[in-house]
């Protein structure tokens, strides 16, 4: 889902995934402040798919399963689908360990 600012109404071109970048190095103590972003985004929004691109992160360890597992469960709470997009081995590998696996694209 991608918005175009022009004068008077907001346009949301609703025919694409709203896409969230998650990028740098991610700690556990991200993870509220990742899920309270892509909240605040879905908010009122009809159910639709979310793409998480992942590609641009640092490292794939726990804390980073973990911020996405929390992700993938805001999403769901307000009747979204997530799914992540970019992930590299080491991630993917972490994501089957802990039945992520299929959200994986």
């Amino acid at each position: 889902m991608s918005s175009d600012r022009r004068p008077g109404l907001l346009v949301v071109d609703t025919t694409q995934p709203l896409v969230l970048y998650v990028s740098g190095h991610i700690t556990r103590a991200d993870a509220p402040g990742l899920c309270a972003d892509l909240e605040r985004r879905l908010v009122g929004l009809d159910p639709t798919d979310v793409v998480c691109d992942v590609g641009a992160l640092a490292q794939a360890d726990l804390a980073v399963v973990d911020a996405l597992a929390r992700l993938r469960l805001t999403a769901g709470r307000l009747g979204h689908t997530l799914r992540f997009r970019g992930a590299g081995q080491e991630l993917r590998l972490l994501l089957a360990l802990v039945g992520l696996d299929e959200t994986v694209v």
